[in-house]
């Protein structure tokens, strides 16, 4: 019986195992990474297929306004918010800055608040806008976009009604009108 003599690997075919197990880990690590952007993208797609918050408690934020107040929203419950989201370089956001403006001045003596937050502006751009539209209401930055993020937003101009109990009352996706907004807003001062 004749004995098969086994070779020791000449480095060469040593290197090529090494060398194989280097690509195989490189395409380990491509897969994961592959699939981790998948798992990222479909976690937003699916944030956004949510849409805006429409009902409930909205989400609690923190905002500082271009006069260094500070107001964070579960701290004014007992109140009514108006919370508009808006935008310099936004036309129709221009279109309701007037009605905005009147309904603050008409209601801040009724328990109620409006907040401006602008979006996605530089602070220039978004102090030459409340100078343009004479605006006197806090308003302040959503840095990082994190308050409108929170919010769903699909864009600017978006409004939302918080009552005194701090439940979402009513949410309006693009322009509100004074007439609109102040059927709500007196809803909730008759209860």
């Amino acid at each position: 019986m004749a004995m098969s003599r086994i070779n020791p690997p000449t480095l060469s075919q040593s290197h090529i195992t090494v060398q194989q197990r280097k690509n195989r880990l490189g395409q380990l690590a491509v897969w994961i990474l592959l699939a981790a952007l998948l798992v990222f993208v479909a976690i937003k797609l699916f944030q956004t297929s949510l849409g805006p918050v429409r009902s409930g408690k909205p989400p609690d934020f923190t905002i500082t306004t271009f006069n260094d107040q500070t107001y964070t929203l579960s701290d004014l419950e007992g109140k009514i918010i108006v919370i508009n989201f808006w935008a310099s370089w936004c036309d129709p956001c221009k279109a309701e800055a007037e009605d905005l403006e009147m309904l603050w001045r008409d209601y801040k003596d009724k328990d109620v608040l409006l907040l401006g937050i602008d979006y996605a502006d530089t602070e220039k751009e978004a102090l030459d806008y409340l100078s343009t539209w004479e605006i006197t209401y806090p308003n302040g930055p959503d840095v990082g976009t994190t308050i409108s993020q929170s919010y769903r937003i699909r864009g600017v101009p978006e409004t939302y009604i918080v009552a005194q109990n701090g439940l979402l009352a009513k949410s309006f996706i693009g322009p509100i009108n004074y007439e609109n907004v102040e059927v709500v807003l007196e809803a909730l001062l008759d209860k």
